[in-house]
């Protein structure tokens, strides 16, 4: 007979006790909740050489350090990809970028999630190279069932360039959640309620790439990447996956409630709060410079159910 995990083993004790013992008081019911959340939940920040396949590029993308650095070049041959080793259904995932500095004008610089096929959902972070000294464009947008056109671009506060930050990726039931250091710059939420498809049943793994769009990356094409700046280079570290894994058919989060979840995972939350509402708004304020929901050139006949709700309008 397989011998039962010590953790998995206490993690069942737990459980008997919490639904026999009501007698606890309610900071020792709350610290066995968050141990049992977290042996169904995967949280992986383990090095590079166990969360991430280098898909594409040859010796154009590199894992150094022991596992801690990740690098994506492109030159006039080729760029760069690499696919996490995992699928998720939900989750916060996220990572540490360090953009391509100097003249980086038609590269673009990819980080999204997705799921395969001609059908598939998507949720993207592009980064949009340009000319030494302007802002860099970080376009976003989400796919459900292989379309999308829910597009909306932003300036940064700061130089991408110069240091590492934070991407991360917020999906759940309720809503997706795209953030800059854990500031929010985009929600979209499920509004299947009045006909919008959400992206809900197709587990995603996270992607990156490095790769050459002269064509419409830089103020739509006119101005061409300079291929004497090459090679270009995008720096990467710090993979965080704090999700539910998808294998085999099945979520890593299925044998668990998510009221039981949701006690030791943030992400879950169905709402921001009232600060990190005050937050998107400060950026959506002040460096959102495109919006589908109010381009009337582009939906003449009408915007899109979901611009019609607050959330993404």
């Amino acid at each position: 007979m397989q011998q039962m995990s010590p953790l998995l083993f206490f993690t069942t004790q737990a459980y008997h006790l919490i639904t026999s013992m009501a007698s606890f008081s309610s900071t020792v019911l709350l610290f066995l909740i968050s141990l049992m959340a977290a042996s169904f939940i995967a949280v992986s920040a383990g090095t590079l050489y166990e969360d991430i396949d280098i898909k594409w590029g040859d010796d154009r993308a590199k894992i150094l350090n022991n596992g801690q650095l990740l690098t994506l070049s492109l030159d006039r041959t080729c760029g760069a990809g690499f696919q996490s080793k995992n699928e998720y259904l939900f989750g916060k995932i996220e990572m540490q970028l360090k953009l391509v500095p100097g003249n980086s004008a038609g590269t673009v610089t990819a980080f999204y999630l997705s799921s395969p096929g001609p059908t598939r959902d998507e949720i993207d972070f592009e980064f949009l190279g340009n000319l030494s000294g302007d802002p860099y464009t970080v376009h976003t947008n989400v796919y459900t069932q292989g379309k999308g056109e829910r597009e909306q671009q932003f300036h940064l506060w700061f130089d991408p360039t110069a240091d590492f930050h934070t991407y991360s990726f917020t999906w759940n039931p309720k809503h997706i959640i795209f953030s800059v250091d854990d500031t929010p710059i985009r929600e979209f939420k499920n509004l299947e309620s009045i006909g919008v498809q959400y992206p809900k049943n197709q587990a995603m793994s996270l992607y990156s790439s490095l790769w050459d769009a002269e064509d419409w990356a830089t103020r739509g094409g006119l101005v061409k990447t300079d291929w004497s700046q090459a090679p270009f280079t995008a720096s990467y570290r710090n993979f965080n996956a704090n999700g539910c894994i998808w294998s085999a058919g099945k979520s890593s989060c299925s044998s668990v409630s998510s009221s039981l979840i949701l006690a030791d995972n943030s992400w879950l939350a169905p709402e921001l709060d009232a600060r990190s509402q005050e937050k998107l708004m400060w950026v959506q304020r002040n460096y959102m410079i495109y919006n589908y929901c109010t381009d009337t050139k582009r939906f003449p006949g009408g915007f899109p159910a979901e611009c019609h709700a607050t959330s993404n309008s």
